[in-house]
């Protein structure tokens, strides 16, 4: 199936790992062009295809002046823009009694407040056929133990999102949702060995996935790209899980 990639033109923040990185192989394997930002320009360039196809920035999403630093480099350089993921990694980990007020800001300018700045840059910037999408978390749709910042922070996003989706389909952007769960990444190889047992840890998760495994970075990129392609024309506001069945709840 031709996705309808080829010389389309994305922003993907913190792809420098996990599953920004992820997200911005598949989209340029199928022939998007990227600006890819995280905390190391070169090793986010590196590996998606270099120069011609791929820039790489070394970019915060705190930062007030990042949206159009990331805009601009994809106008200048390849004439265009067609869409943005916004990946940022995890939160801090802890129950809400050990989450700290720093903590709490901290979380809250670089998953909520950089996510909702980036968005509205991009929905100034997009033009009809444009896609804005959020990389959240299961957390979205149910707690998860331990995260107390991801559970207080993720669903808000996801409503923004969803708010963001009915404001632009007017105009013919579309606003998608990623909701992962236990995807292969160094975040959750972190997660599992917090345990003290990361290899029990692994296992009792599994057993509650009705494919019983984790997700491959690779299989969540593809659904990602798939979201931002033309190819999905048709969907918006739409929270997809990435789970391997983990949610149970239609």
């Amino acid at each position: 199936m031709d996705l309808g990639l080829k010389d389309r033109v994305y922003v993907v923040t913190g792809a420098t790992r996990g599953l920004g990185m992820a997200a911005a192989r598949e989209l340029a394997a199928d022939g998007a062009k990227l600006v890819v930002s995280g905390r190391s320009q070169e090793s986010a360039a590196a590996a998606l295809g270099g120069p011609g196809n791929t820039i790489g920035m070394a970019a915060d999403n705190t930062g007030a002046d990042t949206p159009d630093r990331l805009i601009g480099a994809a106008r200048e350089e390849f004439g265009r823009l067609d869409g943005v993921l916004i990946s940022v990694g995890g939160p801090a980990v802890g129950l809400s009694e050990t989450i700290t007020d720093d903590q709490w800001r901290d979380a809250f300018e670089t998953v909520f407040l950089g996510a909702v700045r980036l968005a509205r840059a991009a929905a100034a910037a997009l033009g009809e056929g444009g896609v804005i999408g959020f990389v959240l978390s299961g957390s979205v749709y149910e707690p998860i133990p331990g995260l107390a910042v991801s559970n207080g922070l993720r669903p808000g996003l996801a409503g923004f999102a969803k708010n963001l989706a009915d404001e632009l389909g007017p105009r013919g952007i579309r606003v998608v949702g990623l909701l992962p769960s236990r995807i292969d990444t160094e975040r959750v190889a972190e997660l599992d060995a917090l345990s003290g047992d990361a290899a029990a840890s692994r296992a009792r998760h599994s057993a509650t996935i009705p494919l019983g495994r984790y997700g491959t970075p690779e299989e969540f990129g593809r659904a990602a790209a798939f979201l931002l392609s033309p190819a999905a024309s048709y969907l918006t506001g739409i929270m997809l899980p990435v789970d391997g069945g983990a949610r149970h709840g239609f």
